[in-house]
């Protein structure tokens, strides 16, 4: 059996030691034959730097590591190309002091390496010096390869000003391959977010995206028949559709969805779903970001969004749903063309993410982990009993649990998205099957969960109960937003029953005020 590449970034290493490699050079020679200056944006752990490795064995011209890939017979390999990479992922840096302090280095590693002096004074005028006199050396122009080029920006995201220095320190690096293009022959710039050209790529506008580029969605990240067909040894006994709702869902074009290929190496090792990619570096600021712009969290399963918002990181403007797609934590589900303006359709990619998030924001708002463990588990066996008064026993419990100055500093209680979506953590949080705002002939329902046993219908609303004289019970009813669920089986053949849950809170009281609840028997 072949080993798994966990981590592992260099190229020849994976197809030469005995590794899994799921072969995507077509793409090296689709680059190389199509253009000259590429851009890509994917989330961590997605593959771009083995990626931007085996653009550089292919444009050193080492043939052996390609043997039987689809690069070896599409490929010049007579022609050499000397090759810069230049890599930010090692380690922190908190300052534009050591950033500089770290390009210092790299370019007296590489002026050392091919004995070339480097008399300029500036950072910029060494860079741009060493690419001139490496094409006059060679006689060959030169490949610039950068890896996570965004990586000092967002390790300091939560600090802007710093963020700022260093968005403008690598700007004036960066600016350097425009006025080198004579002595270039090949740029590919990938990271985790997508800066405008005008904030960190000034000037550079021949920079090609492809980051939605038809043609390019599945450049990183594993497709369903690639999955089948390279990992077909390690597949017996494994549950397919399962594997496939815990982390394929990925999509950056209009293509078919990707697995993260962090979780499906790390599952296939250990046979176990875990939140294996969320898990690696989920920073604390996007999480306490979500909390404090009031954002009603079952709407993330759904959010309209422009070429605009989609492409435009700016520090001094933060989109959250920019934010949160370029992370990978939202991903493309359609594109609507509205006349020539596009609107992209976004939502969470899979089981993983999905549980997760909702997990970590629960245990922003629960803020302990003795409360929020036991009220799931009391949710847990409340809703598998169809016990829905012990049900609102444990939510008004917790809600009189948060201390009163939480809400003083977030001001959340009067604005129903807030109670929405702690119920909508709770429920995913749990791996429950979640439906918020589901559409229905009758209209859009708060939030469904489906189990094996039972459908929940819910509708909250925050009340004045001297003035609102319309239940959320009797809303659900008159609606008739549960009908969609009528008529359904339990895996037994018996008739899987609906229950209508109408749930009101007093943003004074900030706590359930009402909670009533109705069976819906059926016969199939």
């Amino acid at each position: 059996m072949k080993k798994y590449p966990i981590g592992i970034q260099t190229f020849s290493e994976v197809v030469g030691e005995g590794y899994f490699y799921v072969d995507k050079t077509k793409y090296v020679q689709k680059m190389a034959t199509e253009g000259k200056f590429y851009f890509l944006s994917r989330p961590r752990r997605f593959g771009k730097s083995l990626f931007l490795d085996t653009l550089r064995q292919a444009f050193l011209g080492n043939r052996e590591p390609f043997q039987g890939l689809f690069l070896e017979h599409n490929w010049d390999w007579e022609t050499k190309y000397p090759v810069l990479k230049l890599s930010w992922g090692a380690g922190v840096l908190r300052s534009p002091d050591e950033l500089r302090s770290v390009f210092t280095d790299r370019l007296r590693n590489w002026s050392d390496s091919e004995s070339i002096e480097l008399k300029s004074e500036s950072l910029k005028e060494r860079f741009a010096e060493l690419i001139e006199n490496l094409h006059l050396r060679h006689n060959r122009k030169v490949v610039v390869l950068v890896d996570e080029y965004d990586k000092p920006i967002l390790d300091n995201i939560a600090k802007s000003d710093v963020a700022v220095a260093m968005r403008e320190e690598l700007k004036n690096l960066y600016s350097v391959l425009k006025d080198a293009d004579e002595h270039l022959k090949f740029v590919f710039i990938t990271g985790v977010s997508k800066f405008s050209k005008v904030s960190l790529f000034s000037g550079l506008n021949n920079l090609e995206d492809i980051s939605h580029s038809p043609g390019y969605g599945a450049l990183c990240g594993y497709t369903q028949a690639e999955l089948e067909s390279v990992f077909a040894p390690a597949l017996e006994g494994v549950a397919l559709a399962e594997v496939k709702r815990w982390y394929n869902g990925y999509r950056f074009a209009e293509e078919e969805g990707v697995y993260n290929p962090f979780d499906v190496l790390l599952y296939l090792k250990t046979r176990e779903f875990r939140n294996y990619w969320f898990e690696t570096a989920t920073p604390t600021f996007l999480i306490e970001l979500l909390a404090q712009k009031r954002f009603a969290v079952p709407d993330l399963e759904s959010i309209t969004a422009s070429e605009e918002i989609l492409g435009a990181f700016e520090l001094e403007k933060l989109s959250l749903a920019t934010l949160l797609f370029q992370t990978g934590y939202l991903t493309i589900d359609s594109v609507t063309d509205r006349g020539g303006a596009l609107r992209y359709r976004l939502r969470l990619p899979n089981q993983e993410v999905k549980q997760s998030l909702s997990n970590h924001l629960l245990t922003y708002f629960v803020d302990e982990m003795e409360v929020k463990l036991p009220n799931q588990d009391r949710l847990w066996d409340a809703l598998h009993a169809s016990d829905l008064d012990r049900f609102r026993e444990v939510f008004q419990g917790f809600f009189e649990s948060i201390p009163f100055e939480w809400y003083t500093k977030n001001r959340m209680a009067s604005y129903e998205g807030y109670y929405a979506s702690i119920f909508y953590c709770y429920f995913t949080a749990m791996g429950l099957d979640t439906h918020p705002e589901e559409s229905t002939s009758h209209g859009r329902l708060d939030m469904a969960v489906r189990m094996e046993h039972a459908t929940f219908v819910f509708e909250f609303k925050v009340v004045d109960l001297v003035k609102d004289t319309n239940p959320a019970l009797e809303q659900i009813r008159a609606k008739g937003y549960h009908k969609k669920y009528l008529g359904q089986t339990r895996p037994d053949g018996q008739a899987r029953p609906v229950y209508l849950v109408g749930v009101e809170f007093h943003a004074q009281e900030r706590n359930i005020v009402r909670l009533q609840w109705e069976k819906v028997d059926q016969d199939v």
